[in-house]
Parts: structure tokens; C-alpha cells; sequence
């Protein structure tokens, strides 16, 4: 007997790259997952054929409007909303449905920082999805909640989280990541139209405004003994999808780069999804592209006395379907890299 999929938000870029990576798993092509339904908004009464071309399989499907009552025959329901729309519905979905929740909602552990950065009642906590961090692969492998992290807190917590885990820095990290605009979602909005962004780059949400800093500073501090904070500074750049995160902060004393190093290949070694790459080889957003990977590469800047860690992520599959699909496997007992590409696509 196969288990039921549905995708909620499916024609969004989120949705619709859960769907890509669902279509090339290997319980897809065995028969025990079939995609049951796909539902949405806006686009409901139109086809996949219509709205996503590069989904053949299932071409013909059209998109159904948003029935929480159909999502409780589900096995498994992934959200792929808007922040703010994630919570009536898993709340009506019964215990036992595997729900893995793509918007911000769940992410955050304390409610006034929700309440300051997203507005509204704080919906709760789930397991956190990034199977990276230590204790959290055990989590997601118990739950039927799943909260899949953001693109950018996915990118900076694999850079700076062995640095933190093993006291090489100080709790105090700088950040800018460079991101395409398909993290914004997809949208009709003028600030991301190609006229407005090809051949130009723009910071936004500067000095500490952009939702993403408190789920970073979370993630870090969670292996710190003192809170980190986090100067965040995203970047637009006229890219489709990939995130580049430039890390830094200051070395504690006696760490040098060959400490460094031993420590992000000891920590990397047992991690499928984690490439570090070769000493004085750069991340590219391109050598990333459709993969589930985060290639890095770790510096240490002895004139400034910082270390330099480099990231590079697509932000649509590791930045978040692919974390989905991932922890998907976690919680079913499947293989964690099954259906999930490491070779990314290239030129």
C-alpha cells in the first residue's frame, strides 16, 4: 500500500520543487508514494502542464482548491504557504499524518521574537529541520511535525555551526548572504521583475530587520554557551536560485587554520549533504544548482584575528525542499539521502 502525498501550496517555487523531488524518488518510481493531491489558491482549476512545464509526469494533473478535510486522509502533507497559514491547518490534520511545514511558523522557540518579526500569535515549536545540527537528526526521526528551516539560516548555520560547536569563535558572527530572487517566493511584485534587478545588486532588510536573524542566532546559540549574535545582511542579487553566505567572526586565542580546518573535516566526514572543499577552492552558487549540497570552504584571517567560513546552497532544494524531502526520510525511516541529488547541474 503506497502512502498518500499532498502539497499545499503546490504551484508555488517551493511547492513545485518538492513535487520535482518527490517525482525522482525512488518510492515515487516504486510505487509507495503516490502524490495525491496537489492544492492551492490562485491557481486552482489549472494544470501542472499549464503552470510547471518541467514536471511532465504528471502534466495532466490540474491543482485542487485548498480542503483541509481532504488533507486528513493524507499520510503525508507538506506546506508550502506564506508564513501565517501553516498552523489552522495542521491543526486540523490528525497526529498521525507526517506534516512538514515549509513557512516560518513553527520554527521559533521563543514567541516574542516571533511576535516581533512575523506579527501574530506565536502557532508553537516544532522539530527543527536541519538534520546537520547535532540532537536534531534523533528529533526528526520521532515526530510527525517537521519545521523546515529558512534559506539563509540554512546556508549561515552549516558555515558557522562547526566553528561554534567546537568554541573556535567568539559569539559574536557577522553574515551576508547573496541570494537569487526565488527566495522571495513567486509573486508578481515590481522590486523582483527582471528590469529591476538584472545588472544590479541591492541590500534589504539591513541592521538586524530581516525575519531570518533570530532563527540564526537560535540555531548557534544552541551550541554556545553564551548567546550569539548575529549582524545579518542579505543581499539581491540577479540570480534565479543559490544563496552565497560569507561568515566571519573573531578566532579565540590559539586557533589557527589548520585547527579549523581539522575541525570542519571531522565534522563533515559523516555528513552526506556537507562538501568541504579543498583549501583555496571558493563555493560557487553554480556547482550547487538542483543539488541537495552545502559546498564550504574555512579560512582564518590571522592579520584581522576572524575566521572565514564561505557557504553555497541552492536556496530551493537544501534551502528548502530538499531539507523537506529530507526530513521526510528521517521521520519515515528511509534512507536520509534518498531522492535527493548531490551532482548539481552544470554549466
Amino acid at each position: 500500500m503506497s502512502l498518500r502525498v499532498a502539497v499545499v501550496g503546490a504551484s508555488g517555487y517551493a511547492g513545485s520543487e518538492i513535487l520535482r523531488l518527490l517525482l525522482g524518488h525512488p518510492a515515487w518510481a516504486e510505487g509507495k508514494l503516490e502524490i495525491s493531491a496537489l492544492m492551492g489558491a490562485s491557481t486552482a482549476g489549472q494544470t501542472v502542464g499549464e503552470l510547471m512545464p518541467h514536471l511532465p509526469q504528471i502534466a495532466d494533473r490540474a491543482i485542487e482548491p485548498t480542503d483541509v478535510d481532504a488533507l486528513r486522509g493524507m499520510d503525508i502533507v507538506f506546506l508550502a504557504l506564506p508564513h501565517g497559514h501553516s498552523a489552522e491547518i495542521a491543526q486540523a490534520v490528525g497526529e498521525s499524518t507526517l506534516v512538514i511545514d515549509c513557512a516560518a511558523d513553527f520554527r521559533l522557540r521563543d514567541s516574542a521574537q516571533w511576535e516581533k518579526y512575523y506579527g501574530g500569535t506565536h502557532a508553537g515549536t516544532w522539530p527543527y529541520g536541519i538534520p546537520e545540527m547535532p540532537g536534531h537528526r534523533a528529533a526528526l526521526a520521532a515526530t510527525r511535525r517537521v519545521a523546515v528551516p529558512g534559506c539563509f539560516p540554512t546556508g549561515a548555520t552549516l558555515a558557522l555551526l562547526p566553528a561554534v560547536k567546537a568554541g573556535l569563535i567568539a559569539p559574536e558572527v557577522t553574515i551576508t548572504s547573496i541570494t537569487g530572487v526565488s527566495g522571495a517566493g513567486k509573486k508578481a511584485a515590481v522590486p523582483f521583475l527582471g528590469s529591476e534587478t538584472m545588472g544590479s545588486l541591492k541590500a534589504y532588510n539591513t541592521a538586524g530587520k530581516h525575519r531570518h536573524t533570530p532563527e540564526i542566532a537560535q540555531n548557534l546559540s544552541e551550541y554556545s554557551e553564551d548567546p550569539v549574535t548575529v549582524s545579518f545582511t542579505p543581499v539581491l542579487a540577479p540570480l534565479p536560485r543559490g544563496i552565497l553566505t560569507t561568515a566571519s567572526a573573531p578566532i579565540q586565542e590559539g586557533v589557527d587554520e589548520d585547527r579549523a580546518r581539522a575541525v570542519y573535516e571531522e565534522f563533515c566526514a559523516s555528513e552526506p549533504f556537507l562538501h568541504l572543499l579543498p583549501a583555496g577552492q571558493q563555493p560557487q552558487t553554480q556547482c550547487v544548482l538542483g543539488s541537495n549540497m552545502c559546498h564550504l570552504a574555512v579560512e582564518v584571517d590571522e592579520e584581522a584575528g576572524r575566521l572565514l567560513v564561505i557557504s553555497a546552497i541552492d536556496n530551493l532544494t537544501k534551502g528548502t525542499a530538499g531539507a523537506a524531502i529530507q526530513c521526510m526520510n528521517l521521520a519515515l525511516g528511509w534512507e536520509e539521502t534518498a531522492g535527493l541529488p548531490m551532482a548539481a547541474v552544470a554549466p
